[in-house]
């Protein structure tokens, strides 16, 4: 039996992957799989809403123009990735 962790990160590679556009599906599965194996629980809910938001709106959290309440260290991480 998978347990919720190992279903929300899977849930989350997939998203990550396939996103819509290949450039997003890049930058966002790179991402995703420099940092996916050192979140807890909590964390790994915070990466699951920001690879679900829009390629605008991670291209805009990304440059700082846009503010979404997600886990800091998440957003901190993206910014610098």
């Amino acid at each position: 039996m998978t347990s919720n962790k190992e279903e929300i990160k899977n849930k989350i590679i997939y998203r990550a992957n396939y996103r819509g556009t290949k450039e997003m599906d890049i930058l966002m599965s790179n991402f995703v799989d420099s940092v996916i194996n050192e979140l807890n629980f909590e964390q790994l809910k915070n990466l699951d809403l920001l690879v679900n938001l829009s390629d605008e709106d991670l291209i805009l959290v990304k440059k700082k123009l846009k503010i979404i309440n997600i886990d800091t260290f998440i957003l901190n991480k993206f910014e610098k990735f």
